[in-house]
């Protein structure tokens, strides 16, 4: 007989009950990043639907829109030229009556070592294809986390990556969330960084090429059309289900869409 308890993460008490909206940080507005605001812009009406908060966001992206862009990102022809972040947020807030922000810079330290301004946030989300950029963040929340005595106390980091066929979304924790006593499942308080976990698989990745796109038929030959939107709606997915069942069972998942493939990530 099986007697081993299943591993579970149970949600932060604070963002399921918060006295006002949970702040996020929204890292990259390009493939993934402008996909992932429109999920974020479905779940805050949803949650305040519920009687929750809901959200207030923050779109950091300091590139501009291209034609390149064009198709596989939600711009239109007519914003070619405008900053991707200021462009995104301003729909979403014509749209929802929200009033979210953007910042129209990288999220990284500056020359003198110091945080970036409007640094803090409850839930970070990178939808970066640099990988160094997801170091710099690392760094960024380990020491936003030193501090926990504060209403936006850094408390969960999902991060969406992919190459031209597959991705992966990992969910971590900023630091270790105090978890309820449980008979029926064995908790996990701490979620490892996805750059402490698969660093190296990461700085591997990094051989593959950067460099900009000149049309969208150059970018497809980097990226699927689909592969940004596959991962945003099931990587939203997975931050829903801490918000509307206050528990976690995975912890992320890599995707295959050449072969439509899917493995799951659990709590460990």
């Amino acid at each position: 007989m099986n007697t081993e308890k299943t591993k579970i993460h149970f949600t932060d008490n604070y963002l399921i009950n918060p006295t006002n909206p949970i702040t996020v940080n929204v890292i990259g507005a390009g493939g993934t990043g402008s996909k992932v605001l429109t999920a974020l812009m479905e779940m805050n009406h949803s949650l305040i639907e519920l009687g929750h908060a809901g959200l207030t966001v923050r779109l950091w992206d300091d590139d501009v829109i291209t034609t390149a862009n064009l198709g596989r990102q939600r711009f239109a022809e007519c914003e070619v030229g405008l900053y991707k972040s200021v462009t995104l947020i301003n729909r979403a807030n014509r749209f929802m009556g929200t009033y979210w922000k953007a910042e129209t810079v990288k999220f990284e330290k500056d020359s003198l070592g110091r945080l970036p301004q409007n640094a803090q946030a409850t839930i970070y989300i990178t939808c970066v294809d640099n990988v160094q950029a997801r170091f710099g963040v690392a760094e960024i929340l380990k020491e936003l986390s030193n501090g926990r005595n504060y209403r936006d106390t850094p408390k969960y980091w999902l991060d969406f990556g992919n190459s031209q066929h597959t991705g992966q979304v990992i969910l971590s924790t900023i630091d270790e969330i105090k978890q309820p006593n449980s008979e029926k499942y064995e908790t996990v308080a701490s979620l490892p960084f996805v750059t402490e976990e698969f660093g190296e698989l990461l700085r591997q990745s990094e051989q593959q090429d950067d460099t900009p796109s000149c049309s969208l038929a150059e970018a497809l030959e980097k990226q699927e059309l689909f592969i940004n939107s596959a991962l945003a709606q099931m990587g939203c997915s997975l931050l829903w289900s801490l918000f509307r069942y206050g528990m976690t069972e995975y912890r992320g998942f890599f995707l295959n869409l050449g072969n439509f493939q899917s493995q799951p990530l659990k709590v460990a």
